[in-house]
């Protein structure tokens, strides 16, 4: 197997330093904001080992700048984008695929989309752990994938749950209150 060069960059956005990842097959992976630049870069250096920091090209350098624009609050669409997912397995990148029609402002839950992809009884468990083990989230949207009710679920990216809901409130997604109806006593 021939071995593939991966480059990455790291760039500010609203609410933190972002990194990103590629080939010349695509994007390997993505790193949502985070509080520093040396987290990013520890971040992705975990997932990849032999990586090159360099300045983006004309292609990535566009990419920033929706990636950019996006945590601005401006309508993104990133499904165009080619993805190097050449280290998934083939299961994992048709459940990427199918995340990737999830447009902006909509969402789905583990179970529809393990429905929609007829993965049977562990379907749902087996979306979860796709979306925990999401190489570039974001472009891949994880953070659209609801648990059942349209609960938030899980997030594994910095800020886990609460960024996971500041995303889906930049674009519109409303959940239901999960509130209890009824309060405890505190004793």
């Amino acid at each position: 197997m021939m071995s593939v060069t991966h480059y990455y960059a790291t760039f500010e956005a609203a609410h933190g330093h972002c990194a990103i990842l590629w080939s010349e097959n695509g994007i390997a992976g993505f790193r949502l904001p985070a509080a520093s630049q040396e987290e990013t870069v520890l971040s992705i250096s975990r997932r990849h080992a032999s990586i090159i920091e360099t300045d983006p090209d004309a292609r990535m350098a566009g990419v920033i700048g929706r990636v950019k624009r996006y945590f601005d609050g401006e309508q993104s669409d990133f499904s165009d984008l080619l993805l190097d997912l050449s280290a998934q397995t083939d299961l994992y990148r048709q459940i990427y695929a199918a995340t990737r029609r999830l447009g902006w402002g909509t969402s789905t839950t583990y179970g529809a989309l393990a429905a929609e992809l007829e993965l049977g009884p562990a379907g749902a468990w087996t979306i979860g752990q796709a979306m925990a083990k999401n190489p570039i989230p974001l472009i891949i949207p994880c953070h659209r994938v609801l648990a059942a009710g349209r609960k938030i679920g899980g997030f594994s990216a910095p800020g886990g749950t609460d960024a996971k809901l500041r995303m889906l409130e930049l674009e519109g997604v409303e959940l239901p209150e999960t509130t209890p109806a009824q309060q405890s006593f505190a004793f």
